[in-house]
């Protein structure tokens, strides 16, 4: 189950309130501390592909889109 997953169903137990803590308790992904699901990019909050270096913490699609503004340089 993905950590968006688990939500959906909030809209169904909201008005059970017994069922939504028993559901919460069973079913809500763990607090990570470390691995792929850890830490989201900080532009656009997906879990993959995730760049480290330099303190940049964002993930590949967004660091190819604002290389350029970061201050990095395209070599051929």
């Amino acid at each position: 189950m993905t950590a968006s997953s688990y939500k959906k169903m909030f809209k169904q137990l909201k008005n059970k309130p017994v069922k939504l803590k028993k559901y919460e308790k069973h079913n809500m992904p763990k607090k990570r501390e470390f691995g792929i699901a850890s830490k989201p990019c900080r532009l656009c909050g997906r879990y993959g592909g995730h760049i480290q270096k330099y303190g940049l913490d964002v993930c590949r699609q967004c660091f190819r889109d604002n290389a350029q503004k970061l201050g990095f340089k395209k070599y051929n």
